[in-house]
């Protein structure tokens, strides 16, 4: 096989507003943090880096927990790895489904090979305590699963009534967090919550490839009464507890820079404060809300339940779903993403996470959408900067 190295030039991709579903924008001192030189994953240096990661880590997810650690892996990882550490085979999960990623949690339940009870919710709504109280009255479930923000629809769920559920039937309380750690408060302590699990990538504004994720004391519990090892060697969260712990038992290399990344994001966080932080998404979404009213579109999730950090935009009829994301892309470099599922070329997934959730994000994105839409036919509504910009 002939090779020739000048058909592999250098590539530095083209600078992106990335107001998809995720990843979003990284802060500069992210990406410099990640260039630092790689030294050995039981470095006396890197084990201290991975102590103070665990703690800024605890930090945001509000818990005293000692197993909270990054699993070397994107947040499907973390799903994977809160499912098989928690089910055993012919273990009950109730799951609760109202879009793309509760599908997920159910078919990974059946690989497992546990007894699947699936709550289906509406699409692009909260899930209902009410179909979530009528699954488990009279059964005797191990674990309660829900999507706190159902990435694919935009729409958020009650953890405190869910939580309240669980503690009422003696589940286990486990939250899939990936879209809105860092976005909005989890206090998972304060929740009751047993496991929870997010991603790098969104909120957090880092690169993706790790999955937060956190056992409370009961989890441990039950993973220590565990009959069968547990099916995945690598994410087996009792191996992993001793290599993030005071053994530092050898389990596997961890991806070093990322993990720098990973803390100077988490550092970044702490300076900002998670209040301002979590004020900061909500008065950007409303701004964002704000002018997309304005120009006579609407939102796909009534108000009560949507998330700050990603907005499902119904698509006006007429409109080309796809010729809109490619003219913003190619047009203005901004991404958006599209719906999934029974949604697809419904709605727009427009996100404002972590770094890139700034009213000139917002500002960008009004402009360029009503000059792409405009240019299909559709002629909206004027004053959308204005309405973006007087929301206080």
């Amino acid at each position: 096989m002939n090779l020739s190295i000048n058909d592999f030039r250098y590539t530095y991709p083209s600078e992106r507003l990335l107001m998809g579903p995720g990843p979003s924008n990284c802060a500069p001192r992210v990406l410099q943090a990640m260039a630092n030189p790689c030294i050995g994953h039981l470095d006396p240096q890197f084990l201290a880096i991975m102590d103070e990661t665990q703690q800024l880590l605890r930090f945001l997810f509000q818990t005293k927990n000692p197993l909270t650690i990054p699993v070397s892996g994107t947040g499907s990882a973390g799903m994977e790895a809160a499912l098989v550490n928690m089910i055993e085979p012919g273990d009950e999960a109730v799951i609760c489904v109202n879009g793309v990623f509760g599908v997920r949690m159910t078919e990974i339940v059946q690989r497992i090979g546990g007894k699947l009870t699936r709550v289906d919710g509406e699409w692009g709504r909260a899930m209902d305590p009410d179909l979530v109280r009528k699954a488990v009255k009279g059964k005797n479930p191990k674990l309660l699963a829900v999507v706190h923000g159902e990435t694919s629809t935009g729409a958020c769920s009650d953890l405190s009534t869910l939580s309240s559920i669980a503690r009422e039937c003696g589940v286990l309380f486990l939250v899939d967090m990936v879209t809105t750690l860092g976005g909005i408060n989890v206090p998972i302590d304060e929740l009751g919550i047993d496991v929870a699990y997010s991603g790098t990538q969104k909120c957090i504004s880092c690169p993706p490839g790790l999955s937060p994720i956190s056992f409370g004391q009961r989890a441990m519990e039950a993973l220590d009464r565990r009959k069968a090892p547990v099916m995945s060697w690598y994410l087996d969260m009792g191996m992993l507890r001793n290599y993030w712990g005071n053994e530092r038992k050898y389990h596997h290399t961890a991806p070093i820079n990322m993990i720098y990344g990973f803390r100077e994001a988490l550092r970044i966080i702490a300076e900002e404060g998670l209040e301002e932080r979590f004020k900061r998404h909500l008065k950007n979404h409303r701004a964002l809300v704000a002018g997309i009213e304005t120009m006579g579109l609407s939102m796909l999730v009534p108000e009560k339940e949507r998330l700050p950090m990603l907005n499902a935009i119904k698509i006006p009829e007429g409109i080309n779903d796809l010729q809109v994301r490619r003219d913003l892309l190619n047009g203005f470099g901004i991404e958006i993403g599209a719906g999934l599922g029974p949604l697809a070329g419904k709605i727009w997934r427009v996100g404002l996470m972590g770094h890139t959730s700034t009213l000139r994000s917002v500002l960008l994105f009004l402009t360029a959408l009503e000059t792409v839409i405009k240019s299909q036919g559709f002629k909206p509504g004027a004053g959308a900067i204005e309405a973006a910009t007087t929301i206080v």
